[in-house]
Parts: structure tokens; C-alpha cells; sequence
């Protein structure tokens, strides 16, 4: 049975995602991906960049499968290890001593959106009890911008999250970007996206 799901949203962004990620990310070492979801963002990435090693991670089992079935249809089961059972809020993350030492950069996709505050701020605070000086944090997706959604669609989508769920709903960046500095990461750089998202690069002091 094909166990791979399919995400729309993926297919459109992983394009201009990978743009971005060719600017900033390391010619080699782990890539870690927080909530890998499908798992088509990570086979895509890792097909795109080679030399680097793109560990997934969901908490979600059906997720998980979806990632390992795509790892296989894609012929990268020698590229690419299992995806890990990693939940932002159970500390510590489980990462291996090889990703602890090889670490380079972590990456969250479209997820602050659909998860509680506290997810946000576990993975600010996780995430800076790996990261090394200079190493980055990228995170995407739809973010609130001086206190305003940046376009009306936008605006609907966030009053349809929180309909489906209290805790849901698109994020303030300056709210994000204060978590962040707390944990020792400087919004480094913003990079506006397709269909209003954007693209936060914070790195660690």
C-alpha cells in the first residue's frame, strides 16, 4: 500500500523555498526539519541539495510513514535516515550525537500557524540549545506584520483557523521575533514569498 500523502501547499512553495534555502544553507552537515509533515518538502530538498543531510521529523505516525514511504519511492533510503518521532514540546529533541556534532541549520515549514503559542516557543528554546553561533533558524509560512494580516485572504484564513481551533491562527512576527531574541536568535533576514507567506531567517548570537 502507498503510504505517501500529498500536500498541495508543497507542491506550489517548494520551488521558491528551495530558492531561498540556495542563498543561505550550508554546502554540508544535517539539516533538521521540524514537522516534516508529508515528508515531499524533505525528498525534494534533499534531492536539490546533495551534499547536505536532510533529517525529517513529525510527531504524527501516519506523517512519519508518509515521509519514510516517500524516502523509498524516491530512492533515497541511502541518502536519507528515518524520519525521527520528534514533538517541539517534549524536551530534549531526540537527535543523535552524529546530528548533535554535524547540525548546521533547522528548519520549520507551515507549521506556527497550526499549533499552539507554546509550540513557538518550544521550538525557540529547543532549537537554541542546538544551534551554534551563526547557524540559522528558517521558518516559513504566514505571518501578522506591524500588527496587521498583510492581505485580506490572509485575514480570512486566520478567522478559519481559529474557528477550527482556539489555538490556531497566524502568528505576530514581532511576537515570534521576541521569543527568538529571548533564546539568543536575531531575525536576521526576511525574504517575502508566493501567496503572502514569508521566509524568517533568525540566527543565533
Amino acid at each position: 500500500m502507498d503510504e505517501r500523502l500529498l500536500f498541495p501547499a508543497t507542491e506550489r512553495n517548494r520551488g521558491a523555498i528551495g530558492d531561498v534555502l540556495s542563498k543561505i544553507l550550508p554546502s554540508s552537515g544535517f539539516v533538521l526539519e521540524i514537522a516534516s509533515g508529508s515528508g515531499e518538502h524533505g525528498v525534494i530538498f534533499q534531492e536539490r541539495f546533495p551534499n547536505i543531510h536532510w533529517q525529517t521529523s513529525d510527531p504524527d505516525p501516519s506523517y512519519r510513514r508518509s515521509i519514510s514511504a516517500w524516502i523509498r519511492h524516491q530512492g533515497l533510503i541511502k541518502q536519507m535516515a528515518e524520519p525521527l518521532d520528534l514533538d517541539v514540546q517534549k524536551k530534549p529533541w531526540p537527535l543523535s550525537p552524529e546530528i548533535r556534532l554535524s547540525l548546521q541549520a533547522i528548519v520549520c515549514i507551515n507549521m506556527l500557524h497550526i499549533a499552539a503559542w507554546s509550540c513557538t516557543e518550544a521550538l525557540f528554546e529547543e532549537a537554541s540549545t542546538f544551534l551554534k553561533k551563526d547557524q540559522l533558524l528558517i521558518v516559513y509560512g504566514l505571518f501578522i506584520r506591524d500588527g496587521k494580516h498583510t492581505s485580506r485572504s490572509n485575514e480570512e484564513f486566520d478567522y478559519s483557523l481559529k474557528t477550527r481551533n482556539s489555538f490556531w491562527g497566524i502568528p505576530d512576527l514581532d511576537s515570534v521575533s521576541e521569543i527568538a531574541s529571548k533564546n539568543g536568535l536575531d531575525k536576521h533576514n526576511v525574504f517575502e514569498m508566493p501567496a503572502n507567506n514569508l521566509t524568517v531567517i533568525f540566527k543565533m548570537k
